[in-house]
């Protein structure tokens, strides 16, 4: 068995709050990711999941946990230890308005990767450069342009074309096409796994778009309040979800939703996190909670003959068809 290119164990972070007690953002979360797989990391907003991601490429500290990236423990580098990192780990941002900085050219903008690093490519950095800006699918004579002058879409792919400037091996993409039109999410999308294909790349790919992640993911891990409640391969996840909130999701999504039973409407809020329930986070919402999620949380296990780990005490069947009545009852 191949062993991962990153490794996740107990990632905890949490915020100080003035006065108040602190924001649990990432409790506890474990994740591995084998070399060239793509990943999604799923939930809906507030989960936790863009923290993890920031974890991941070290733009933030963890509270607890451990981080293994290629065997070595990166969890606490700091400074020039973290250089050679970042040749290997890079991250694609949301926005790709506000992670471009205006007043620097195209060129500039996917060079200074290079520069900062002291990085000189074989035929120059300009040469090197208009590579990167064709790869993406952009005209290499663009150069010396402003990202104003691009859409949203060609921004977004400058930003991809910086994250390669370095020939990373994991890329974190933090909802790469969640600030794009609905036709051109598509477009990125099969760019980025085209990269993965050619490139042998690495993804964790972070979205709440459930459809972008069957596309574009071999395995899923579904966070809900700061904790993964379900992983697994993306076959296993959508054709029969095991955790109730994880049907919920993909009820919600039309082309994903289960025919005939209709969309579970949760009733509710997200706790807030800072004060997290006792035992089980989603059983204040979970129509099959009964006395035992309020005092025990349940692990993130394989139950039954599944390959899916589930972290829930009363998982669906494994053919999530065959009980149809949690949805009527949650429709309720």
């Amino acid at each position: 068995m191949t062993s991962p290119l990153l490794k996740v164990e107990g990632l905890t972070k949490e915020f100080a709050v003035r006065g108040g007690p602190p924001v649990q953002a990432v409790s506890g979360v474990d994740l591995s990711v084998a070399p060239g797989e793509a990943v999604g990391l799923v939930g809906e907003s507030g989960c936790g999941k863009t923290t993890t991601g920031r974890m991941l490429v070290r733009l933030l500290e963890p509270t607890a946990g451990s981080i293994t990236f290629d065997g070595r423990d990166i969890t606490h580098l700091r400074g020039r230890a973290l250089r050679p990192l970042r040749r290997d780990i890079q991250i694609v941002f949301q926005d790709p308005y506000g992670s471009l900085n205006p007043r620097h050219t195209v060129g500039s903008i996917v060079a200074m990767p290079l520069e900062v690093n002291g990085i000189k490519p074989p035929g120059g950095t300009r040469r090197r450069v208009q590579e990167l800006l064709e790869l993406v699918g952009l005209n290499p004579e663009h150069y010396n342009r402003y990202p104003h002058e691009f859409s949203g879409g060609q921004r977004q792919r400058i930003g991809i074309a910086r994250a390669l400037a370095l020939n990373p091996r994991l890329i974190v993409a933090d909802e790469p096409v969640s600030a794009l039109d609905v036709s051109v999410q598509a477009q990125v999308v099969n760019l980025l796994r085209g990269l993965q294909r050619d490139l042998g790349l690495t993804f964790v790919l972070i979205a709440h778009d459930l459809a972008v992640v069957r596309h574009f993911c071999q395995r899923v891990a579904v966070m809900y309040l700061g904790k993964v409640v379900e992983s697994g391969d993306r076959e296993d996840i959508y054709a029969a979800p095991r955790h109730p909130y994880t049907r919920a999701l993909l009820s919600a999504v039309p082309e994903l939703g289960e025919g005939g039973q209709g969309r579970i409407r949760l009733t509710g809020e997200v706790p807030a996190p800072t004060d997290p329930p006792s035992g089980c986070r989603f059983r204040t919402r979970c129509w099959k909670a009964q006395e035992i999620c309020a005092s025990a949380e349940p692990e993130l296990v394989p139950r039954g003959g599944s390959r899916q780990a589930v972290a829930c005490h009363f998982p669906e069947p494994e053919s999530a068809h065959a009980e149809g009545e949690a949805a009527h009852g949650a429709a309720g």
